[in-house]
C-alpha cells in the first residue's frame, strides 16, 4: 500500500481540498483509497458524510492512532492512503517562509517529498514566483499547478471530487494531471 501525506504549516491552503480530489482520483482511477484525516478539524470527515457510501470512505482518527488507521486500510485492501494532516497555524495565506520547516519535517521522515502549487492565479506571475521560492526550500515541486476554482468549492459541499461534479471542467484536469504526476512517482 502506497501513502500520500499532505502537510502544510499553515492552514487555508487547500490541503483538504488536495487530499479529498487525489483519493477521489484515486478510486476513478481504478485504486481501493483510503482517506485518513487526523487534522483535528475534521473537514474531510463532513465531505464523507454527504457520499452515503460512496468510496472513499473517511476514517477520522487522531494522530496517535495513525498507525493502526493505516494498518486497516492495508487489511481491507487500498492500494492508497491519502492522509490529512493538521495545520501547526490558521493563517489562511500560504507562507513560503514556513517551506523550511516542512523541508526539514520531511527530510527527518526520509520520504520522497514535494511542493504542489495550490489556489495559483490564472494571470499574472505569481504563480511562477511561488514556485521559483519554493524550488529554494530544496524540495521537489511538481509541475502540475492546481489553480483557484469555484468547482472545488461547489464540488465539497455536495460530497464529491471535482472529477465526479466536472468532468470535463480545468479543476478536474488539473487533479487528474497532479494524480498521474503523484501515481507514478509512487510507483517509481
Amino acid at each position: 500500500m502506497y501513502t500520500l501525506t499532505l502537510i502544510a504549516q499553515k492552514g487555508g491552503t487547500g490541503k483538504t481540498t488536495l487530499a479529498i480530489n487525489l483519493s477521489v482520483a484515486a478510486e476513478l482511477d481504478g485504486w481501493c483509497a483510503a482517506f485518513v484525516d487526523i487534522d483535528p478539524q475534521a473537514s474531510a470527515a463532513g465531505w464523507g458524510d454527504h457520499r452515503h457510501g460512496v468510496t472513499p470512505a473517511v476514517a477520522t482518527v487522531p494522530a496517535s492512532r495513525l498507525a493502526d488507521a493505516l494498518e486497516a486500510a492495508r487489511g481491507h485492501g487500498a492500494d492508497l492512503a491519502v492522509i490529512d494532516s493538521a495545520p501547526h497555524s490558521e493563517s489562511a495565506v500560504l507562507d513560503l517562509r514556513a517551506l523550511g520547516t516542512t523541508a526539514d519535517i520531511c527530510s527527518l521522515a526520509a520520504v520522497a517529498s514535494a511542493v504542489v502549487l495550490n489556489q495559483t492565479p490564472s494571470r499574472g506571475p505569481l504563480a511562477d514566483q511561488a514556485a521559483e521560492a519554493a524550488a529554494g526550500s530544496g524540495l521537489e515541486v511538481s509541475p502540475c499547478r492546481i489553480g483557484y476554482r469555484v468547482a472545488f468549492q461547489h464540488s465539497l459541499t455536495n460530497g464529491l471530487g471535482v472529477i465526479e461534479h466536472e468532468p470535463d471542467g480545468k479543476a478536474a484536469e488539473e487533479i487528474r494531471a497532479l494524480f498521474r504526476w503523484a501515481r507514478a512517482r509512487l510507483e517509481a
